[in-house]
Parts: structure tokens; C-alpha cells; sequence
């Protein structure tokens, strides 16, 4: 399992480039809404040794360092990335952090995108959105089109529910990346018709400006899932690209 520092890398992403990352959850543990059988961070149950969570004046004195140097180092910054061990937006300082790495962003690197990778299970609150609509990149997940497949994949907390969510994901009125991830394990896969007809239905009601498609990359908690290639997705995907969508595909 992958345990982060509050602010680590940058590190290459297939999706962002040269990215940046801060952790909002436990340096030791895992904090999230979801429970998803791919997690990269392992099981929930798995990271609960730590708890705290950093308080924003903390996390802005060491992204400031972090950046400091990085200047010094000449080291290219593409993105500022909101990720780590769990669901940022559950940290409560963070609008005021959000605030706090746009100004730092354009002080040290002003070409760097800021960018957060949510589940989107917080995006009805509007304190979060807010947040939210200031960064360059919100990319939100939607994995299953219904509350009974989002449980097979995703395991969110109680409360989730997908309709919700798309609510919600409205109010971006399309300027958001949504991100999906196609796989497959003994009870869920991303091509089946119940999982694919009723996701590509979202995108065409949310229009997001930009679709990222991936798959399996790193270690899952979940043993026996199955990746797909980026030729299969492509093809999963294909009325979508026909109809004109952004979309990034990523093996």
C-alpha cells in the first residue's frame, strides 16, 4: 500500500505530467468515503494506526518550502495535485487551503495547474464546491452508474448515493474532468452493458469538458482484478468519441 507525505514528488502522471502532491489525510493511515477494491492506498480497515489530519497553516509552511526549493532545483511543476491516502475534501480546512496553494501557485510556479482527484462524494456541500470551482482541474469520480454497482467497486460510506452526486456535478455546467476506472473482477466489469450504457448516460446529461479513462496501473487490495488495454477502452468508448467528447484514455 502507498503511504504519502503531505506534500510529495512531483512524481510522473500519465494524466498530469510533472504533478505535485499534497495529502490532506494521515502521513500514516487512510481516511476516505470510499472503500474502492483498486486503491493503490489498500483497504480502509488497513490504514487506521493514524488519524490526524493536517490543519492548513501546517500544510501551507511546507508546500512553500517544497516549492521554494523546487525553484531553486529548477525542477518543472505541471500540476499541483490534491491526492494521497484518501478523500482530500474531507479535511476540514480545506477551502482555506485550496486558497492558500492557488496563491503560493502563483507566486512560485504561475504556469502550474492546480488540480484535486475526488470521488466527488463531497461535492454537494458548498463549501467544497466553491473550493472546487477555483482550481484549474476538478476531477471528480463517477466509476458505476447506480448506487448497487458504485457498492461493488467503490464500497462507499453510508449515505452515498449516486443521484446525489450527479446533482451536484451539475452545477459545474460541464467545466470539470470526470474520471473513470474500467476494469474488471468477479462481480463487476466497467463493459458490461448494465455498467457501460448506464455511465456513457452520465457523461452525455453532465458534458464534462474532458473525460479521463484508465485502468489498473498499480497493485489493487482486491486480488484477481483484470485491466483492460487502451484498445479495448477505445472501443468501449467509441459512441462517445463519435459524438464529439474529450476523452483520454490511459492503459
Amino acid at each position: 500500500m502507498i503511504r504519502e507525505e503531505t506534500v510529495f514528488g512531483p512524481i510522473f502522471s500519465r494524466r498530469l505530467g510533472s504533478s505535485l502532491g499534497i495529502n490532506l489525510l494521515p502521513v500514516n493511515g487512510k481516511i476516505c468515503t470510499f472503500d474502492c477494491i483498486y486503491c493503490e492506498c489498500g483497504w480502509n480497515k488497513d490504514g487506521r494506526d493514524d488519524t490526524r489530519l493536517p490543519k492548513a497553516a501546517e500544510v501551507r509552511e511546507t508546500l512553500e518550502a517544497k516549492l521554494k526549493q523546487l525553484v531553486v532545483d529548477r525542477i518543472p511543476v505541471d500540476s499541483i495535485t490534491f491526492s494521497g491516502d484518501g478523500e482530500s475534501t474531507i479535511n476540514p480546512d480545506f477551502p482555506q487551503i485550496i486558497d492558500d496553494t492557488l496563491a503560493l501557485r502563483n507566486q512560485y510556479y504561475p504556469k502550474a495547474k492546480v488540480s484535486v482527484l475526488s470521488n466527488a462524494t463531497q461535492v454537494h456541500r458548498p463549501e467544497i464546491f466553491k473550493a472546487l470551482r477555483k482550481v484549474d482541474n476538478p476531477i471528480m469520480k463517477i466509476d458505476a452508474p447506480t448506487n448497487e454497482l458504485v457498492e461493488k467497486i467503490n464500497h462507499p460510506a453510508s449515505g452515498y448515493d449516486v443521484a446525489r452526486v450527479i446533482e451536484a456535478l451539475k452545477q459545474f455546467n460541464g467545466d470539470f474532468i470526470l474520471q473513470t476506472m474500467f476494469l474488471k473482477s468477479k462481480d463487476f466489469d466497467s463493459s458490461s452493458p448494465e455498467v457501460l450504457n448506464g455511465w456513457m448516460d452520465i457523461v452525455r446529461l453532465l458534458k464534462p469538458r474532458e473525460v479521463m479513462a484508465y485502468t489498473i496501473d498499480r497493485p489493487t487490495p482486491e486480488e484477481g482484478l483484470q485491466k483492460f488495454t487502451v484498445g479495448e477502452m477505445r472501443v468501449f468508448l467509441k459512441p462517445l468519441i463519435e459524438e464529439g467528447f474529450n476523452l483520454q484514455i490511459k492503459g
